[in-house]
């Protein structure tokens, strides 16, 4: 398949996935209200506890909620697409003329916009209650350019474990087991120095602590070190990995 043709393709199938947002708003819920839930929560209950004042932890926090927010957003598209697949949606896209990959492209693409819904959300709420941005316009474009390329990286898992499952629940299950870990098991919430020693070093290597501490640190305008090749790294190395086996493990579903 010509790839023009298979861009083409995607980029209609992705249309149809934003006009069912359209027609069914209630899709948007869990973007909406989850990102509104965390930061209330996690600034007004932890905040004194973990900085010694909210004021100072929304800074440290409205960052890594935005990635939360992203990971979290990714099972609502997991869960979507496994809908489409029990319901016999894909069986019509395979009996057409389209590239194989084309329906799977198209599904991240219309969900990004969801992404980029909740991302702005995030920083919507930070904003109304305080937070600033430090950096500068180009710094915080390369931010908002690096949470998207880590979510269109993390979709790819996303699609694998929708393709994969049979059923709902087991898509919520293993979409827990990933989210979970990787976004607690983080500096998200609480800066590294401050966790238990056995811990850091799991932290220390987690994507979602590299992502975090690079979009903090272009949002802030502080020293981004080596965190913003670390976060592009993960994104190129999660595509590499997962989109082949989404791919082939769609291409396999009868």
């Amino acid at each position: 398949m010509n790839p023009m043709r298979t861009a083409r393709h995607s980029v209609t199938l992705a249309w149809r996935d934003i006009v069912k947002f359209r027609h069914t708003p209630d899709q948007l819920l869990d973007i909406l209200l989850m990102p509104v839930t965390f930061v209330l929560t996690f600034v007004f209950l932890f905040g004194n506890a973990v900085s010694g004042d909210w004021h100072a932890y929304l800074r440290f926090v409205i960052p890594g909620i935005a990635i939360q927010a992203l990971m979290f957003a990714s099972l609502g598209s997991a869960l979507a697409l496994n809908t489409d697949l029990r319901d016999g949606v894909y069986d019509r896209f395979r009996s057409m003329p389209i590239a194989r990959s084309a329906p799977l492209i198209g599904h991240i693409l219309g969900d990004s916009v969801k992404y980029a819904l909740s991302v702005v959300l995030v920083f919507a709420i930070g904003a109304a209650l305080g937070f600033r941005f430090g950096g500068g316009v180009p710094a915080v474009a390369g931010a908002a350019g690096l949470m998207m390329a880590f979510a269109l990286a993390t979709c790819w898992i996303g699609v694998l474990i929708g393709v994969v499952a049979r059923t709902a629940e087991t898509v919520q299950a293993l979409s827990m087991v990933l989210i979970f870990p990787l976004t607690f098991g983080s500096n998200v919430f609480v800066p590294t120095a401050k966790l238990p020693g056995w811990l850091q070093a799991w932290v220390r290597i987690n994507p979602v602590t590299q992502v975090s501490d690079a979009v903090r640190s272009l949002t802030l305008g502080l020293p981004a070190a080596g965190s913003v090749p670390s976060s592009l790294a993960w994104s190129a190395g999660i595509v590499v990995v997962f989109a082949p086996l989404a791919v082939l493990a769609y291409r396999r579903r009868g």
